[in-house]
């Protein structure tokens, strides 16, 4: 089973070959950060110009590094959502297009599993069952996982994700656009301890997440104290250790509720430094395993979608249509196994 991943959910630009057997023949990514970064954010009508522009060129040119002919490839994987929708209707266009003129299967991939399923991609896999830490710009959610498209949904955030926590404080502080890993850079240069900012809903019952609170307590913050340059990196710190603890806090409960022995971390956020290195105290506190993907595909990326889309087919799900159907908000337990 060789499949084709398209990936176009926001501003990056993805596609990849993956291969059943012989895993991950070729991937190519184009970001569109200096595009949007003079408007501080994504232009969506931008996102999907470019993604146009882009995504044949680098087909082609992922097709021509995987030594792959369009006889070679048994289906199509495309990401359908979430996301925006004049962007997912650039790759679900290409997608359904590409197979029926290969005469081959299109299947519309959740993005958020794809995020979820990227640490099975390496060579120390986790098995089934685990519990999952998915931290991205739009969501912050704890999962039990029981097998591809088995999710439980254990707590989500309710407000603001904490990848969107991040890039709100981050223009609050002034960095550019991307602002979270703008903001965890400047937090190195903070001083722990100067300011303490809350962890929200960690004194209360459940698995929930809250950060649009956290969000509201550094603006305050900078608005009294961020007049230089070390202040903001010490409100950069204080912010970044509250939202990483409130994560650990969280993944600690569930651990201790589901008794699940395997941790898997996914999304955008999971390529923080220090949230890896708090999770991996964690695990060492807890003796659990911990399993994260390589930092090229904890963000958006065609690897993910290619890969989530050959386990699909390979398990014997079908593509039952040749509509163009994508959906800006898809709740990932709508989801359901392959054979369902």
């Amino acid at each position: 089973m060789r499949v084709l991943g398209i990936e176009t959910s926001c501003d990056e630009t993805a596609v990849a070959v993956y291969d059943e057997a012989a895993g991950l023949l070729a991937h190519a990514l184009h970001s569109q950060v200096e595009l949007h970064r003079d408007y501080g954010g994504v232009v969506p009508e931008l996102a999907s110009r470019d993604h146009v522009r882009k995504l044949l060129p680098l087909i082609t040119a992922v097709m021509r590094q995987a030594r792959c002919a369009p006889a070679d490839i048994d289906g199509i994987a495309y990401t359908a959502g979430p996301g925006l929708v004049g962007a997912l209707l650039v790759g679900a266009s290409v997608a359904q297009s590409l197979a029926f003129a290969w005469r081959v299967p299109a299947l519309a991939i959740h993005h958020m599993e794809g995020h979820l399923l990227a640490p099975l991609m390496e060579a120390d896999a986790p098995a089934f069952p685990f519990l999952a830490l998915l931290v991205s710009g739009g969501h912050t959610q704890l999962l039990r996982v029981d097998g591809i498209g088995a999710y439980r949904l254990l707590g989500e955030s309710l407000d603001d994700a904490a990848g969107e926590a991040f890039d709100k404080t981050a223009k609050l502080l002034g960095l550019a656009y991307p602002g979270g890993p703008a903001l965890a850079q400047l937090a190195t240069n903070g001083v722990p301890g100067r300011f303490v900012f809350p962890k929200p809903m960690t004194h209360r019952q459940g698995l929930d997440f809250s950060f649009s609170g956290l969000k509201t307590f550094a603006a305050n913050t900078v608005r009294q104290y961020g007049d230089d340059a070390q202040a903001r990196a010490d409100i950069a710190c204080a912010f970044q250790e509250a939202v990483v603890d409130t994560l650990v806090i969280k993944c600690r409960r569930a651990i201790a509720e589901t008794g699940l022995r395997r941790l898997v971390m996914a999304g955008g956020v999971s390529a923080n430094t220090l949230l890896r290195e708090r999770l991996a105290n964690l695990a060492g506190q807890e003796d659990i395993a911990l399993y994260y993907p390589r930092l090229e595909f904890c963000t958006d990326n065609g690897a993910m979608i290619a890969y989530a889309g050959c386990r699909r087919l390979a398990a014997g799900e079908v593509a039952t249509t040749r509509d163009i159907v994508v959906r800006a908000r898809w709740d990932m337990q709508q989801l359901r196994p392959p054979a369902a």
